[in-house]
């Protein structure tokens, strides 16, 4: 698999989440939204990089909360290269 693979694991409301495989710490993931994109740390719930829409970042810190866990192990996945579980999207 590629280092420049990077697997979409969910997507809602019109943001998709995806994570590159064997990324820079710290754990995060990065968030597209029309012609936005935005990294966001997994374990801080921070925005690290780029932008979203401020009701769209709300929106995908609230889902990253609920889905931190899910997030981390992922996380380790992409960190082996192993296949990324998708994570429910925000209902």
């Amino acid at each position: 698999m590629s280092a420049i693979t990077m697997p979409q694991i969910s997507y809602f409301l019109g943001i998709a989440i995806k994570m590159f495989y064997r990324d820079h710490n710290p754990p995060h993931f990065h968030a597209f939204y029309a012609e936005y994109e935005a990294l966001i740390d997994i374990q801080n719930l921070d925005l690290i990089a780029g932008g979203l829409p401020p009701r769209v970042l709300g929106l995908v810190i609230e889902w990253t909360a609920l889905h931190q866990q899910e997030l981390l192990d992922n996380w380790a996945r992409a960190k082996e290269q192993e296949t990324l579980l998708q994570v429910k999207p925000l209902v």
